[in-house]
Formats: structure tokens, C-alpha cells, sequence
């Protein structure tokens, strides 16, 4: 087997100094079976980069928002990209950390899919109410695949990307760390894997942090737990905290 490539350069920030790229991802599964077994893992063995630093959390059973808020307070004095993704994404572009910098000088907060609206009682950036009917195809920007593989099994093409939004999907976010820190943006812990994505975009909306979606070519692996009893849960605290 040969040896991954190192097939990145540099990522600079305007000084000349090299960015390292956080990425902060939680699985399951152990550490092995992340990098042998995961759509993630197995995507991330494959790119080589010395910008690119991954923090796995193995055999997790914490909550995601604290996962990724640990993350923010352990960067928070180090100028680096934070990426906080699920374990199931097949990272199919070979220049994601580019195009994820290159958003970045647009947007607080990028993601690969969202909304450029939001609505009272919405259960998901994509879904308009509780029966998940979608949102108008014009309110919706990003691509992503779904399935086990490339070519997916499925591809939704939500509207074009590069598009400020209000809601962006939670399967992939960035920001730069010392814009979480100006903020004080965090995720809210009472939502650990369901509407962590939907109330860090509403915070980021408050604290005036503009957020974005950005051309990204990923699998999804999930469709998301919609409509389940922890999500359903979840759903009544999101509304009790925002009121709609």
C-alpha cells in the first residue's frame, strides 16, 4: 500500500504564517476502527496535510456541543480554523481546506448546506414544519450527497452555495477560532446531538457572526434521527428556549 501524499499547500493567514486547520470530529467507535471503518476517518487517511491537525473523540457517548465547546476554549488563543464534523462524511473534494479558507474570508461560519430564512417553529434548516415538508427550493443553498459511497446513492441539490444564511446544517462547520473568542459564541450543552446546529445558528445570528454556505462536495452517510423521541425532546427545549 502506498503511503498517503501530502497533496495540500499552504494555507496562509495575511502575515505570512501558515494556518492549522482543527479538525474536531466524535465517533462511536474506537480510535482503529475511526480511521479503518468511518466514512470520516477513512476520507481523513487519505489527505495528508501539515496545516491539518485531527482531534478524534473515541467511543464517545458526550455531548457533542460540549465535544466541540472544549475544542473552542482549547484554541481560543491559537489563530486556526476550527472544523467541527459528523463521522460519517465521505469527504469527496480534494481541496476542502481551501475552500473552507476561502468561505472564511466571506463568512463567520461556514457549512456546506442552509437556509437563507428562517420561520417560526422550524424543526430543521431544510424543513418548514413537523410534517418535514421542505422549504421553498429558493430559500435553500448547498449541495450534499447521501449514501455508503461515491458516486451517492442520492444527490440533494438544495440552491446554489456561497449564500449568507441564517441556518446552516451541522454535518460540517468551520469558523475561524478567534471569532468564536471576539463572540463568545459556544454551543448550547443541553442540545447534544440533536439542534446543537440550529441553536448555535441562532446565537451566531444574535451576536451578529454571518454565516454561509460554501461549494463542498460531501456524502452523508445519515439522514438525521428526525422525528425521534430524543429529538422530539429536544425540539420542545429548542422552542422553550427561543419561544418559536
Amino acid at each position: 500500500m502506498t503511503q498517503p501524499q501530502i497533496i495540500y499547500s499552504l494555507i496562509h493567514n495575511k502575515i505570512g504564517d501558515a494556518i492549522k486547520v482543527q479538525f474536531i470530529v466524535a465517533t462511536r467507535v474506537s480510535l482503529e476502527d475511526f480511521y479503518l471503518k468511518t466514512a470520516t476517518g477513512k476520507s481523513l487517511a487519505l489527505y495528508q496535510s501539515a496545516e491539518l491537525v485531527v482531534h478524534v473523540f473515541p467511543e464517545n457517548k458526550a455531548s457533542l456541543s460540549a465535544i466541540y465547546n472544549s475544542a473552542i476554549e482549547r484554541f481560543a488563543n491559537e489563530q486556526c480554523i476550527l472544523v467541527f464534523a459528523h463521522d460519517d462524511l465521505h469527504i469527496t473534494d480534494f481541496y476542502w481546506m481551501h475552500s473552507v479558507f476561502n468561505g472564511l474570508q466571506h463568512f463567520g461560519i461556514v457549512g456546506c448546506a442552509g437556509n437563507i430564512s428562517r420561520i417560526p417553529f422550524q424543526p430543521s434548516w431544510a424543513f418548514k414544519n413537523l410534517d418535514f415538508e421542505w422549504d421553498a427550493p429558493q430559500n435553500l443553498s448547498g449541495i450534499v450527497g447521501h449514501g455508503k459511497q461515491f458516486p451517492p446513492e442520492d444527490l440533494a441539490v438544495f440552491g446554489p452555495p456561497f449564500q449568507q444564511a441564517k441556518l446552516l446544517d451541522g454535518l460540517f462547520l468551520a469558523a475561524f477560532s478567534d471569532t468564536l473568542k471576539k463572540s463568545n459564541l459556544r454551543f448550547d450543552e443541553r442540545f447534544n446531538f440533536h439542534f446543537y446546529d440550529m441553536d448555535f445558528c441562532r446565537q451566531a445570528e444574535l451576536l451578529g457572526v454571518s454565516m454561509g454556505t460554501i461549494p463542498l462536495s460531501l456524502v452523508h452517510e445519515s439522514g438525521g434521527g428526525f422525528g425521534s423521541q430524543g429529538w422530539n425532546e429536544l425540539y420542545q427545549k429548542y422552542i422553550e428556549k427561543w419561544g418559536s
